[in-house]
């Protein structure tokens, strides 16, 4: 587990979680609160993979389970975003790949939605029906586009971090990923290479 990895990872998921409190936990919005540790989280699993984006997840939720004001059970929301770190990282793009930008956008919505099911399912499991007096249905939609609208904003700086930082494979995992650096690299591996380019050539699209 790369040194320099674990200490970005860190930095910014409290720094999203003070944003999360102090800030956007404060501004009543209706439905959802936009997700920020979500967003961070999905951020760094396309970029660090499956395995470290769930243990990644796990150390944020585990964050904001025991931060102030905290009114759930201890390692729910921690569970939630070890799978959502999981899943997302199996979007990470393979060595010399480059995918559209609509692919982050894609993940960042499929986990505002999987995500405020599961923490709904795992809280009626626990005796938590907040979701249910607050309205499912209204929940999933603003959290959806809350999040879709801070994305654009967080993802991709989260992720040029990500790869500026990299030290390493994180739990086994290799540090390439999509968005931003994949092009400069798949530039530099044709001027480079003198034998089969059509074969790289296909391979980057």
């Amino acid at each position: 587990m790369a040194i320099k990895r674990v200490l970005l990872a860190a930095v910014l998921l409290l720094l999203a979680l003070v944003v999360q409190v102090s800030v956007l936990g404060r501004l009543q919005l209706p439905g959802a609160t936009p997700d920020l540790l979500l967003l961070v989280v999905v951020g760094l699993a396309l970029v660090f993979g499956p395995t470290g984006g769930s243990l990644t997840g796990f150390a944020g939720g585990l964050l904001a389970d025991l931060a102030p004001p905290s009114d759930h059970a201890i390692g729910r929301y921690a569970l939630v975003l070890c799978l959502m770190g999981y899943a997302a990282g199996m979007f990470r793009a393979e060595p010399g790949r480059q995918r559209s930008v609509l692919v982050p956008l894609l993940v960042v919505a499929g986990s505002a939605v999987l995500s405020t099911l599961l923490y709904a399912l795992v809280g009626a499991l626990v005796g938590d029906t907040a979701a249910r007096h607050v309205g499912l249905p209204g929940l999933l939609v603003s959290a959806v586009l809350y999040d879709l609208l801070l994305a654009p904003f967080v993802v991709p700086a989260v992720m040029l971090l990500a790869r500026r930082f990299d030290g390493g494979p994180l739990g086994g995992g290799e540090a390439t990923g999509s968005g931003l650096g994949t092009v400069a690299r798949y530039r530099t591996t044709r001027q480079s290479s003198a034998v089969g380019p059509g074969r790289r050539f296909r391979s980057a699209k």
